[in-house]
């Protein structure tokens, strides 16, 4: 079966990276087509701030008319154009303001890119521990069906025997039937992986590399936290939003300039002569102007509020990583003890085991006894296997917003 050869060969890609500084790396996780989408946000986010950042230069206004008519006998041509422009050169901080913001939006912006791409590299690597974690769930599996297996064949025995009624036969049939019934959907979930990865990666699972993860520090964890980057961001743009604001109910001044032509030309009938009045000029000055606006200070107050909300959105966001940490490194002391379990069982089943053997050569307990502690003790291992990466995957919640670089 296919499932069953990708989880072979995917056991054996199970290999060490240094997650959080490998950016390259982690792109390569989600494929080249949701890669090239991510850079066309990054490339539109640097047009839309530079526009921004720009939209206090006024643009030139260019004006260009020709018409023609002939009322009665006399046809008329009158040609125009003008060039003008309105630029504001003082705007109370506004211009510098407008720039900062501008600056503010863009860093935001990458950050809100940056937040959306992690969280689809940590799901595309979360796919793969799990599919670790699956091939380690099927070949645990198989363990179980048989030793249902050889529950069944001793069962069998011991009926024939008249040593048993058929009740505990039936038993063992339907224990045996459960754990291989648990192994299709073991193998199901497994394509469904599969599927999921597929979609958000090109990479082969037979050879991908699965990161190993190292415990971080709750300082490190914040210091270089990309979600608190992007709501530090947002406090900035909030605050030259506010700064804007203000200023655009201060006195601005404007520099204002035009060049005009006109031409006009009339053409008679016949014997009169032909008319023709040509002009240019042009002007230049200065335009203050200070608007009076009954909601000026209810809009001012508005985009304070936006301020300070930001700023009490970013530390409930850093109370609520805190959390978030507290809560992994629960998580991850619980499964640790369920390894040092499986570590107490290993010890046990490897003295039962070998006891076992001992006996069987002695001839006091039967090939279904070894059989059954040698696949014993291995689920016991496999479960720990397990077990550590559960412990990845609980890393991983933390990594997804880890960025040092």
């Amino acid at each position: 079966m296919k499932a069953l050869q990708l989880s072979t060969l995917l056991c054996l890609a199970f290999s060490s990276l240094t997650f959080a500084n490998e950016n390259n790396t982690l792109d390569s996780f989600i494929s080249d087509l949701k890669r090239k989408q991510f850079e066309y946000d990054y490339v539109k986010n640097e047009a839309e701030s530079s526009k921004l950042r720009d939209s206090w230069i006024a643009p030139l206004q260019l004006n260009y008319s020709y018409t023609r008519s002939k009322p009665f006998d006399t046809e008329l041509v009158s040609k125009s154009a003008a060039i003008r422009m309105d630029q504001p050169i003082f705007q109370s901080g506004g211009i510098y303001y407008g720039i900062k913001f501008a600056n503010a939006s863009r860093l935001y912006t990458n950050y809100t890119i940056d937040v959306a791409k992690r969280k689809m590299i940590k799901d595309a690597v979360s796919i793969l521990m799990q599919l670790k974690q699956t091939a380690l769930k099927i070949e645990a599996q198989k363990l179980q069906i048989k030793n249902s297996e050889i529950n069944l064949a001793q069962k069998k025995e011991q009926y024939l025997n008249g040593q048993l009624d058929s009740g505990f036969l039936d038993n063992a049939i339907i224990q045996r039937n459960i754990v291989i019934q648990s192994l299709y959907d073991i193998e199901t979930a497994q394509e469904k992986l599969l599927n999921k990865f597929s979609i958000l990666s090109d990479l082969d699972v037979s050879v991908a590399h699965v990161p190993h993860l190292e415990l971080i520090n709750l300082e490190d964890f914040l210091a270089h936290n990309i979600v608190l980057k992007q709501k530090n961001a947002e406090i900035k743009k909030s605050e030259y939003k506010k700064d804007i604001t203000v200023a655009k109910y201060l006195p601005r001044v404007n520099f204002t300039a035009g060049y005009n032509w006109n031409n006009s030309q009339q053409q008679f009938a016949a014997g009169f002569v032909p008319f023709t009045n040509d002009s240019e000029y042009y002007d230049y000055g200065l335009r203050v102007n200070m608007p009076i606006d009954l909601n000026t200070f209810r809009d001012i107050e508005s985009v304070k509020i936006d301020f300070l909300k930001s700023q009490v959105v970013e530390k409930d966001k850093e109370r609520e990583l805190k959390a978030l940490f507290q809560q992994v490194l629960k998580n991850i002391e619980n499964f640790d003890k369920k390894i040092a379990l499986s570590n107490e069982n290993i010890e046990l089943y490897t003295k039962l085991s070998e006891d076992t053997k001992e006996l069987f050569r002695a001839g006091y307990k039967t090939q279904y006894d070894v059989d059954t502690l040698n696949n014993s003790l291995k689920i016991q291992e496999l479960n720990s296997k397990m077990y550590e990466i559960d412990k990845q995957l609980e890393l991983l919640n933390l990594y997804e917003m880890y960025v040092n670089n």
